[in-house]
């Protein structure tokens, strides 16, 4: 696996399919494909696999752009009070300041997540696991400690602001 540092970004470099570094985060497969030192904290991506039904807490990026692009499955993407259905090759923008979530569909779903700046990359070391296999986590055993995760989102530059799922009242 190729060093994650600054000079390899600068002279270039490729990652194959079970490249770059990985965790276990609210049941899914995270895998950082470009991070915040490659960048400078400029921007970043990563590559998730989300079983079907899993999917991240409403939250906002005061600060960071989001986006995604399906490689696989389906997904649902909430904007506010948008609800966004993608599919393979579909994409979506979840601006920062407005809040958003998503979940995967029936079969689950494969997705590119780019971020600008790279904040999230901190909650990722920090709320998951790195993962022992490239393999979808465990199923977990309950519910995610929501106070637990909003201190963690607080330190790297997000606010969760309910439950995974569809936005509050939806």
């Amino acid at each position: 696996m190729a060093t994650m540092t600054a000079e390899r970004a600068q002279a270039g470099y490729a990652l194959a399919n079970d490249e770059g570094e990985a965790f276990w985060l609210l049941g899914m497969l995270q895998t950082i494909k470009i991070g915040r030192d490659d960048t400078a904290g400029r921007y970043g991506m990563a590559e998730i696999v989300v079983p079907e039904g899993v999917g991240s807490p409403w939250h906002v990026h005061p600060e960071e752009d989001e986006w995604f692009y399906v490689l696989e499955g389906a997904m649902t993407f909430w904007v506010a009070d948008t609800r966004m259905s993608l599919t393979a090759r579909s994409f979506a923008f979840g601006p920062k300041g407005v809040p958003h979530t998503f979940y995967a569909e029936a079969g689950g779903v494969r997705a590119l997540v780019g971020f600008a700046p790279m904040q999230f990359e901190g909650f990722q070391r920090e709320a998951g696991e790195p993962a022992l296999e490239r393999v979808l986590p465990p199923p977990m055993d309950g519910h995610p400690d929501m106070a637990r995760l909003a201190s963690i989102a607080k330190r790297n530059g997000f606010e969760i602001l309910g439950p995974p799922g569809p936005p509050p009242g939806r």
